[in-house]
């Protein structure tokens, strides 16, 4: 849990006492938006948005990300260590779940083994354009954890004949590919390992999803919904 001091507090309900930022930190509570979206979704116009988007990044509530898909983009991440104790409870059913990135060769891999090894229940991923293998890191860090990828064997999502439930990207390019085919979904912007190289890349990867999915969980109630996942 974060240690915050007495000031840092009040600057967190100050940001927080108003409908508008109450309604963003909702909307962010489990997937990462851009602003245009978030705005589309509260219907709300682009410079109250803005607006209100700033305060909260000032506040620490709220941070930016750049896209590691077109590098245009920016997504809202809730920083939800700052408001543990705060959010709503979104509850959550949920029967099946796919993971997806780019390249399937790390961080939708690693997605779905944690995900069985926090909630017990399989999980699939798949990349929309899939790598030749898993990445020797990815196996590597996985290993560390206590997870086994060494058999694993990147998956097209093109050839999954099973994607209802709920699908969660785990890769700004995969999301942004996925936009106009899909919009009942979860995403987390998580920077692409691969591309940066390094051990401590595909380490802060690992923890990155590690937290969303223990977050996910923490929102989650039992698994006896035969349509899928509700919100």
């Amino acid at each position: 849990m974060l240690e915050q001091s007495l000031e840092e507090r009040a600057v967190v309900h100050a940001a927080l006492a108003e409908p508008h930022r109450l309604a963003i930190v909702d909307a962010l509570g489990l997937t990462d938006l851009t602003p245009s979206t978030l705005a589309q979704r509260l219907a709300i116009n682009s410079n109250l948005i803005a607006h209100h988007v700033q305060v909260l990044v000032e506040a620490g509530v709220v941070e930016r990300r750049v896209s590691s898909g077109d590098h245009r983009r920016r997504y809202l991440h809730l920083r939800n260590e700052v408001l543990e104790g705060l959010l709503l409870s979104t509850r959550m059913e949920v029967v099946k779940v796919l993971f997806v990135c780019t390249q399937n060769s790390a961080r939708s891999q690693l997605a779905a083994a944690l995900w069985y090894q926090i909630f017990g229940r399989p999980a699939t991923s798949a990349g929309t354009h899939p790598a030749v293998r898993i990445h020797p890191l990815a196996i590597e860090v996985a290993s560390r954890h206590g997870l086994d990828l060494s058999r694993a064997v990147p998956q097209s999502l093109a050839d999954m004949t099973d994607t209802h439930g709920l699908v969660i990207t785990v890769c700004d390019q995969a999301n942004e590919e996925l936009a106009n085919l899909r919009r009942d979904r979860l995403h987390w912007s998580i920077p692409d390992p691969v591309a940066m190289g390094t051990m401590e890349a595909f380490e802060d990867a690992y923890q990155q999803i590690h937290g969303q999915i223990e977050l996910l969980v923490a929102h989650m109630s039992t698994m006896n919904n035969p349509g899928g996942w509700q919100s």
